[in-house]
C-alpha cells in the first residue's frame, strides 16, 4: 500500500505500527446543518481508503468524530460557534441542532454505501461515533497538562496553546512560524492579550463574545467549552493511542486545524499524534470550491430528485484521484449514471445464471479479480485506474456465454464492491425479493390509489428499501430498515 503523505510531502509504503493492524482516524462532521455534496466527497475517500486497506489484509480500528461543540466560523478563534448559529437560524437548541445533523448524517453515508467507524461504540447513543461533547474531560487534561509543562497561558477570554513553545510548530504545511507571521491574520487578534496571532484557544470562557454560550462545563479555570482543535488529540488519544497510524481529512483542514492537532498532541504526551496524514482535495462547481458559505452546492436530495441515483454519485467520486480537484456538473453525474447502469447489467448476467448454493463460493476466486484491481488501489487508491480495469473486463466478456463462470463473475461483483462500494452484489436482492412490490406501487401510483402506494412504499423502507419519486421516474437506494 502507498499513500500520499501531507506531512513528508511525498509517496510513501504504508508501514504500520503493529503489524497487521492499522489505526486510522477520519475527521468527521460539525453537525450544524445538512452535508452537501462536496462534503461527502471526503467521507467517500476516507471509506475507499479503509476499504483498500482490509482488502490489503489489514484489521482497521477506524475511529471518526462528531464535532457537536467549539466549531467557530473562522476555523480558528473567532466568530461565531457553528452549532450556535445553528440553533438561532433554525429556533432550537443547540443539543436538538446537533442530534437532528447527527442522524442526518448517518443516513446521507449509508445512502452512500460508506462503512460506519468501528474502533468506538457509544452505548448511549448506540452508534459508533465519538462525539466531541462525551471527551469533555479528556480535553480538560490535556489542558492540564499543557498549563503544568508552561506550553498554555491564561486570559480573560481563553487558555491558548503557545505556539512559539514548540520548535515544530506547523511542520505539516512546511512553513515555518516565522514565514507565517509575515501574513498573520487579523481576524485571529481579538484577544489583545493573545501572545502571538497564532496561539490558539484550548478553552474558551463564558465571558465576552461567549458569555451566552448555550453549551458550557465547569473546569479547573471556569465555566467555558473547549475550541474545535482539542477534540480530536482528546478523542485519538482516548480510543486508538498515540501515535496513530493514518489521520485523514480534507486539504482545507491542513493549514489550522491539523497542524494545531500536531502541535497540542506532541507537545501534552511528546511524540507524533499520527505517522501519515492522507488529505482529499476540493469538489469544485465552476471553478470554485462547493461550499454554503457560497451558496453553490448541492446536497443528496438535490440528486435523488433530479432522479440520480446515490450510487452514481458515488461512482462520479471515485472516477478521479482523490488527490485532485474535481469539477461538479450534473452532465457528469449523467454519465456516472450511465456506467453504473453499464455495471449493474453486468451484475444481473451472473444473477440470471444457475449457479451453485450461495455456501458453495470459494474464497479463491478473489484471487483473480484481486490481482487484476488491487495493484491499481494500492497505488495511492487510484480509482480511475481500477474502473477502467473493470470497464475493460465487461468489454472484454461482453457477448459471452459465462454460464460456466458464474463463480469468477462473482468473484469480481464481490471484489468491486468490496473496494469501490458500490453494492452491485445486492442488484439480486432487490430483483429477485422486492422488485413485485416496487412494481405494485408503480401501478398504485398510475391509478391514483395513494393510500396504497404508501403503504408499500412504507413496507419496503421497513425492509431497507428507500422509494424516491422522481420526474425521471422512482429509483430506490438502501437505507437503514426503519
Amino acid at each position: 500500500m502507498r499513500l500520499y503523505n501531507t506531512l513528508t510531502r511525498q509517496v510513501e509504503i504504508f508501514r504500520p505500527l503493529r503489524n497487521q493492524a492499522a489505526t486510522l482516524y477520519t475527521c468527521g462532521p460539525t453537525v450544524y446543518d445538512y452535508m452537501h455534496i462536496g462534503n461527502l466527497r471526503k467521507f467517500v475517500f476516507d471509506d475507499t481508503l479503509r476499504r483498500a486497506l482490509q482488502a490489503s489484509g489489514y484489521q482497521v480500528k477506524h475511529v471518526m468524530n462528531i464535532t457537536d461543540v467549539g466549531h467557530l466560523v473562522s476555523d480558528a478563534d473567532d466568530g461565531e460557534d457553528k452549532l450556535e448559529k445553528g440553533a438561532t437560524r433554525e429556533g432550537k437548541t443547540v443539543w436538538e441542532v446537533a442530534q437532528h445533523y447527527t442522524e442526518a448524517f448517518k443516513q446521507d453515508i449509508s445512502k452512500l454505501g460508506i462503512l460506519p467507524p468501528n474502533g468506538y461504540e457509544d452505548e448511549k447513543k448506540g452508534d459508533n461515533y465519538a462525539r466531541a461533547t462525551d471527551f469533555i474531560s479528556q480535553q480538560i487534561e490535556i489542558i492540564k497538562i499543557l498549563l503544568g509543562k508552561g506550553l498554555a497561558y491564561q486570559t480573560e477570554q481563553a487558555i491558548y496553546f503557545d505556539v512559539t513553545k514548540l520548535p515544530s510548530y506547523g511542520e505539516l504545511t512546511g512553513q515555518k512560524l516565522s514565514d507565517k507571521e509575515v501574513a498573520a491574520r487579523s481576524e485571529v487578534v481579538t484577544d489583545k492579550n493573545k501572545h502571538h496571532p497564532y496561539d490558539f484557544a484550548l478553552w474558551f470562557f463564558k465571558v465576552g463574545h461567549f458569555k451566552n454560550h448555550s453549551m458550557h462545563w465547569p473546569s479547573p479555570w471556569g465555566k467555558g467549552f473547549p475550541g474545535w482543535h482539542l477534540e480530536c488529540s482528546a478523542i485519538i488519544h482516548a480510543t486508538l493511542g498515540d501515535p496513530i497510524d493514518i489521520h485523514t481529512g480534507g486539504v482545507d483542514n491542513v493549514g489550522t486545524h491539523h497542524v494545531n492537532e500536531m502541535a497540542q498532541t506532541e507537545a501534552a504526551f511528546d511524540h507524533k499524534l499520527a505517522n501519515y496524514w492522507v488529505h482529499s482535495e476540493h469538489l469544485l462547481v465552476d471553478g470554485q470550491k462547493m461550499s454554503k458559505s457560497l451558496g453553490n452546492f448541492s446536497t443528496l436530495d438535490d440528486v435523488a430528485r433530479r432522479g440520480y441515483d446515490y450510487m452514481a454519485l458515488r461512482l462520479l467520486f471515485l472516477q478521479a484521484q482523490y488527490r485532485t480537484q474535481m469539477n461538479f456538473t450534473w452532465e457528469s453525474l449523467e454519465a456516472a449514471q450511465t456506467r453504473l447502469h453499464k455495471y449493474r447489467a453486468f451484475a444481473l448476467r451472473r444473477f440470471q445464471r444457475v449457479a451453485p448454493s450461495a455456501g458453495s463460493f470459494d474464497p479463491h476466486m478473489l484471487i483473480a479479480p484481486g490481482q487484476e484491481f488491487l495493484p491499481a488501489v494500492q497505488n495511492d487508491l487510484d480509482t480511475p485506474a481500477v474502473l477502467a480495469k473493470i470497464d475493460a473486463y465487461i468489454d472484454k466478456v461482453q457477448g459471452e456465454d459465462l454460464s460456466n463462470e458464474v463463480w469468477l463473475m462473482e468473484g469480481y461483483l464481490k471484489f468491486i464492491d468490496l473496494i469501490l462500494g458500490l453494492k452491485l452484489l445486492e442488484e439480486k436482492d432487490i430483483t429477485l425479493t422486492q422488485k413485485n412490490l416496487i412494481q405494485e406501487r408503480d401501478e398504485a401510483r398510475k391509478k391514483d390509489d395513494w393510500a396504497a402506494a404508501d403503504i408499500l412504499r412504507n413496507k419496503l423502507l421497513g425492509q431497507g428499501i428507500e422509494i424516491i419519486d422522481t420526474a425521471r421516474g422512482a429509483i430506490w437506494s438502501r437505507v437503514e430498515p426503519s
